[in-house]
């Protein structure tokens, strides 16, 4: 694995997973000026998700990209011109060595070798789908806020997939987040730029992370996924 990314190629599949914050690696020539153990948590890494896709790229033949820097260096699922780009902050906690930053130097290093890959590997594939794949905690420390959905699946204005996803995953005895925790039109910045843009379609899946930090979760989770992404994908790629 590099700083930036893993590429897993695809096998006999035009599904793309694509996870922005899959890796809560820094590189030893940052200082966050964080305690160690924030690195462990939700604000530095989305929880399971690495693990989730390598299982879907195992059992589908998915081909995947998988950043391998965390968020707290720099939020690869914002547009470049978002303050939250490079956090100074994330649910309550400062983020010291972010603030006197050169933005310029880590969207180079980090963020542009990242988003090239995702359209290199995209423009590699005949008729693409993308199932963008993220986890949320089930409480922000920042807030009173109550999270009790299993999954939530997200989207700006191409719902096409979320259409499809929804019924099943609630078949499947899941509670289910239409837009939620959040909301995809208010922070879809990956998926606008490399889907909706290009036409392509997709699956925004928000896991929640409690149920996917250990292994049985995980292998539940890609054994939920599988059925409803070969759906998507037969249905729209």
């Amino acid at each position: 694995m590099s700083e930036i990314m893993t590429i897993i190629p695809a096998r006999n599949s035009n599904v793309l997973i694509i996870a922005d914050h899959a890796s809560a690696h820094v590189p030893a020539d940052i200082d966050l000026g964080i305690a160690p153990q924030l690195l462990r948590e939700h604000i530095a890494i989305d929880i399971g998700v690495a693990e989730v896709a390598r299982l879907l790229c195992e059992a589908a033949g998915c081909g995947a990209v998988l950043a391998g820097v965390s968020r707290l260096v720099i939020d690869l699922n914002r547009a470049e011109d978002s303050a939250g780009l490079i956090p100074i902050e994330s649910d309550g906690h400062p983020i010291p060595g972010n603030v006197a930053v050169d933005r310029d130097a880590r969207l180079r290093r980090f963020y542009h070798p990242y988003h090239a890959a995702l359209t290199a590997s995209l423009d590699g594939m005949d008729r693409p789908f993308i199932l963008s794949l993220h986890s949320f905690t089930p409480l922000l420390s920042s807030r009173d806020e109550p999270r009790p959905w299993d999954i939530g699946i997200l989207y700006n204005k191409d719902d096409r997939a979320a259409r499809i996803a929804i019924p099943l995953l609630e078949a499947a005895g899941l509670n289910v987040g239409d837009q939620l925790p959040y909301s995809g039109a208010i922070l879809n910045a990956t998926m606008n730029r490399h889907a909706e843009a290009r036409g392509i379609p997709y699956l925004g899946v928000e896991m929640r992370q409690d149920l996917v930090a250990d292994k049985m979760g995980q292998g539940r989770f890609a054994q939920y996924l599988a059925p409803v992404l070969e759906a998507c994908r037969n249905a729209l790629a």
